[in-house]
């Protein structure tokens, strides 16, 4: 990963050495220019070093565990790089803070600065020094092997151009069998009320989650209610507790709940249900022995756990264990040319290839996420004998010498195959705990942050993160787990087989280290340090003077960071989200290197106006705290990029988020933002955000008539604006959005407040224009029979949400309206009788949901049309329709009405005044069960 951390390194110099002019010309004494001089030379000398040096990195690091000498060499590159970084963020630092003072005291700087730039040189200068010496040393070594791979270049030009294919059900080979007799224990009599424990069980990757996922989505809809937990090694039995609470939908203040209390309301929320629970990756028998006695007795229940232990499967009820063994031959070919001829109709292997297809089967051991790794790499490659026999004679090399045996050598190809601009992205991941859920933007703020990303092809940096992710998603080194209605990765996971390798790769490379508080732990030469223990007594945080990023998941780690930060000065990221801190350590003010601040779903009130001396931060995320207003001093964060506050407030049986006040006068100075979310409304907030030019993102609350013509000439500069919500100060307030002219970048619009009734079919006819606009969510908006026509101008909508916005009584869908509609979602619509679906209406509609719409007594007309919808749910219908679903009418008239959704893969409803909530009906054939 030395290539890696140069380039990223020759990015940072290349900044420093654009500064040079100006640095010069700030200069007010010679002394000082002199010595700037000096310093940039060095600089300049080390970045063209470092240019040709990456070149040959690229080819090298392959050879590292193979080639003593090779391995020295990188690893001294690595060293040196990361003291230059040292250098060059102090030097970064030490230029800016000069901008931000008056003349006196921008002069005693000055003189103070000579000193320190002819110290930054001298540094610099030897570690040149030091660079040379290395590459001098590396020339009087042959390097064996290396002549044939010289100038092969990226060889992954092309793979981030190619079609991403998220799709996973169509890989599952070989589990058949397997999952024919998972289900039968499952669902088989699931009409008595007993009580059963199945098992997987196999060692990691071998596919345990892979056949458990599989059978799980097909009976599901058999249970009332379904959970899906991962465990892994280091759980906590109330920790877990929360987690099955929460899976079930169980709506709680759990993280303020004694155990006792949170017992007694899952059991009263199971109580009479059919329901499964899945336990993925359990480690310990003990896991089962400390939660059995949560559960309910007296309904149908069903418990599935996966493990690599024996002894957890032997908790399974008689017979029902599956021992998961590595795929056979057949099986492993044809998951094998499913992956890699993905692209081709027939996938199957060439003849002319079948030989090196074996040979790569053989090192795959039948273990399916090593053949989804090789797959996909081999994927990206000409389908050429030459080309293949070079992947394998790489991976000869890697298994040869014994470095990483078996999946890990495979997995380790994969991962050294990747382009440099990956790597960090791919190491970044690992820093999160087991199973964790990567979401889509918090991962790429990260990138961005970090230095990882660079402009490139006319693209944003959002733009080429983005692209990135999913590169790893194709190369299955992310798994995801959500898509939202566009099809864009919403959140992924890393598979713990490659977390291992990634995290084993990260220490050796010092690009990070996970903490779980056990054995001994030395934070020394490390860049990134993740904290996951509430254990910190091991942990000595002398050598953290080097950080460059701290993530923490454990609330219990406030003294520790403290310690740690009292240490470091050079920090970039600080990641507290989740935690309950209430206050920020002090020391947190003295980064000055700082560009991302993390402390989304904290515990956190109020941040101190020193919050501005935090220069170089990018990212301000405070989404769902208790932070009601923004200090002064933000508007002194000139390179702020994504500002995100918002105060979280229990509101029974949901969470809503409310805007927070801005101090007046601090947005106009921030030009920079891309995404400001959630502002309280006042007109002078609303006039300076008219200075954002630059905005993606942009998020009003508690919007009055009155702040009506400043958001509106607000709107008319965000050129750039992808994302707007508006929510009005309560439910009675009339949006007056006829003044606004919503940009036509629009992709989602949340509208949250009345429309003015005789004015709303000229607005929404005036949406024509949002050709962008896939997602669509409006409350209270009192629309109507005569109004919501208008809205069918809007033909690319993905998602439409009509949140207590529909006040008609009959609701009709012309034909070919909303022709690529995906998800349509009505809650609240209390008068709402008649729904009509005319024919080529809703053509692609995959979800449906009816929620608190009592007068519905009647399935939509129409609905049997809807060939591509797979889901249908209802929540508070009308009893009559309730009794249809339920087949509690007339025969005639059930089995007519049945068969409208004969087709629906998934009919749910509920009636939650009877607490019968989510019953499930699934079709089998013709029929319905429930």
């Amino acid at each position: 990963m030395a290539e890696a951390v140069v380039g990223v390194l020759i990015g940072k110099l290349a900044v420093a050495l654009a500064n040079q002019a100006a640095a010069y010309g700030a200069s007010l004494l010679g002394k000082e220019a002199s010595a700037l001089k000096g310093l940039f030379g060095e600089i300049h000398k080390a970045k063209e070093e470092l240019v040709s040096m990456k070149a040959y990195l690229h080819e090298s690091e392959k050879f590292k565990d193979t080639d003593e000498t090779t391995g020295i060499f990188i690893n001294k590159i690595r060293e040196l790089s990361f003291q230059i970084e040292d250098v060059v963020d102090e030097f970064m630092y030490k230029l800016e803070d000069d901008k931000h003072r008056g003349f006196a005291a921008k002069m005693k700087k000055r003189i103070k600065h000579v000193k320190v730039w002819h110290r930054l040189a001298h540094k610099l200068r030897d570690i040149n020094v030091d660079l040379e010496e290395a590459a001098n040393r590396r020339a009087r070594y042959v390097l064996p092997g290396m002549q044939g791979h010289a100038g092969k270049g990226d060889h992954h030009a092309r793979a981030t151009n190619q079609n991403l294919c998220f799709a996973r059900e169509d890989d599952v080979v070989g589990i058949e069998d397997n999952a024919t007799k998972l289900k039968q224990w499952l669902v088989g009599d699931l009409k008595e009320k007993n009580y059963k424990i199945a098992t997987v069980w196999g060692m990691g990757g071998v596919g345990k989650t892979t056949l458990v996922d599989h059978v799980y989505k097909i009976v599901k809809p058999d249970f009332d209610v379904a959970a899906w937990v991962t465990v892994s090694q280091s759980y906590q039995v109330e920790d877990l507790l929360k987690r099955i609470a929460r899976e079930f939908g169980i709506i709680t203040d759990a993280i303020n709940m004694e155990i006792r209390s949170l017992v007694e309301i899952i059991r009263k929320h199971l109580e009479g249900k059919r329901y499964i629970l899945v336990l993925d990756d359990v480690w310990e028998k003990d896991v089962w022995i400390n939660i059995m006695e949560v559960f309910p007795t007296k309904c149908s229940r069903r418990f599935v756990m996966t493990s690599r232990k024996l002894e957890v499967a032997s908790l399974a009820t008689s017979n029902c264990t599956i021992e998961m063994e590595p795929l056979g031959y057949k099986h492993s070919l044809e998951l094998f040319c499913r992956l890699t001829f993905s692209n081709s109709d027939d996938r199957r292997c060439p003849l002319e290839l079948l030989d090196l297809a074996v040979k790569f089967l053989q090192k795959c051991e039948g273990l399916p996420i090593a053949i989804a790794c090789i797959g996909r790499l081999l994927s990206f490659k000409q389908p050429t004998y030459s080309e293949w026999d070079s992947v394998y004679k790489e991976l000869e090399l890697q298994s040869s010498n014994n470095v990483m045996q078996g999946v890990d050598s495979i997995l380790k190809v994969s991962l050294e195959d990747l382009p440099y601009e990956l790597k960090n992205c791919f190491l970044h991941c690992a820093m999160f705990p087991e199973d964790y859920e990567l979401k889509r933007r918090r991962s790429i703020r990260h990138w961005i942050t970090s230095g990882f990303i660079k402009v490139k092809e006319n693209k944003t940096l959002e733009q080429v993160a983005e692209g990135y992710l999913n590169d790893l998603v194709n190369r299955s080194l992310l798994q995801v787990v959500r898509k939202n209605a566009s099809g864009r990765v919403k959140c992924c996971r890393m598979h713990d087989v490659i977390r291992h390798l990634a995290l084993d790769k990260a220490a050796k490379e010092c690009f990070g280290k996970v903490y779980e508080g056990h054995g001994t732990f030395s934070v020394d030469g490390t860049r990134r340090l993740s904290i996951k223990s509430t254990n910190i007594v091991p942990l000595n945080p002398s050598g953290a003077t080097h950080l460059r990023a701290i993530y923490v998941f454990t609330s219990s780690a406030v003294d520790l960071l403290r310690t740690i930060l009292a240490s470091t000065t050079l920090l970039s990221t600080l990641d507290l989200q989740g935690t309950e801190i209430k206050s920020l350590p002090n020391e947190v003010f003295s980064l000055f290197n700082l560009r991302f601040l993390g402390l989304r779903y904290t515990g956190i009130e109020t941040l101190p106006e020193a919050v501005g001396r935090l220069q170089n931060l990018e990212v301000l995320d405070a989404v769902g705290t208790g932070l009601l207003s923004l200090p002064k001093n933000v508007a002194k964060l000139k390179k702020l990029r994504y500002l995100y506050a918002s105060v979280r407030a229990n509101e029974g049986s949901f969470w809503s988020y409310h805007g927070v006040k801005v101090p007046r006068g601090i947005i106009k100075n921030l030009t920079g933002l891309h995404a400001l979310q959630t502002v309280k409304a006042c007109s002078e907030t609303l006039r300076d955000v008219a200075a954002l030019t630059e905005l993606h993102t942009f998020s009003v609350d508690e919007l009055t008539s009155e702040h009506s013509s400043s958001l509106s000439s607000a709107l008319l500069n965000m050129s750039n604006l992808v994302h707007l919500s508006i929510t009005t100060l309560n439910e009675n307030e009339v949006l007056t959005v006829e003044e606004l002219r919503l940009p036509e970048t629009l992709y989602k619009l949340y509208l949250s407040g009345q429309l003015e009734k005789k004015q709303m079919p000229r607005i929404l006819s005036s949406w024509m224009n949002l050709k962008n606009l896939t997602l669509l969510s409006l409350s209270f908006s009192k629309l109507d029979e005569n109004s919501f026509p208008s809205l069918m101008v809007l033909r690319n909508l993905c998602v439409l949400r009509l949140l207590n916005a529909y006040d008609g009584k009959t609701l009709c869908f012309s034909a070919q309206s909303f022709p690529r509609l995906r998800e349509l979602r009505i809650l609240g619509a209390r008068e709402l009788s008649q729904v009509e679906i005319e024919e080529d209406a809703l053509g692609s509609l995959v979800k449906l949901h009816f929620l608190g719409c009592p007068e519905m007594k009647r399935l939509p007309r129409g609905i049997k049309d809807l060939s591509t919808l797979d889901e249908l749910c209802f929540v508070d219908a009308a009893d009559e329709l309730i009794m249809i679903l339920r087949q509690e009418g007339e025969a005639n008239e059930c089995k007519e009405e049945l068969m409208k959704i004969s087709h629906i893969r998934r009919v749910r409803f509920s009636v939650t005044r009877e607490n019968f909530w989510r019953r499930i009906v699934t079709r089998e054939g013709n029929a319905f069960t429930g």
